[in-house]
């Protein structure tokens, strides 16, 4: 049984490890789209875009959105 948890754990740290690299690599995208606007060295879509419809999308719900964003950021965070 342990030997289940222990390769549980190594899947769940590298997956941890992949989705810290999107994340870094979004935000170095919208960092590069916001002071570089048209030019599109490894992001090719509208970053700047997406994340303001995201939050649109939380804003315009009301109560809903609201709890669904917090429950976003409360995973988000762990």
């Amino acid at each position: 049984m342990s030997g289940f948890k222990e390769a549980m754990s190594t899947v769940n740290d590298w997956l941890g490890d992949v989705v810290a690299l999107g994340l870094t690599l979004a935000c170095v995208a919208l960092v590069v789209q916001v002071l570089f606007p048209g030019s599109a060295l490894f992001a090719s879509g509208d970053i700047v875009g997406n994340v303001s419809n995201l939050v649109n999308s939380f804003t315009g719900a009301g109560l809903t959105g609201l709890i669904t964003l917090m429950v976003f950021v409360a995973i988000f965070r762990r």
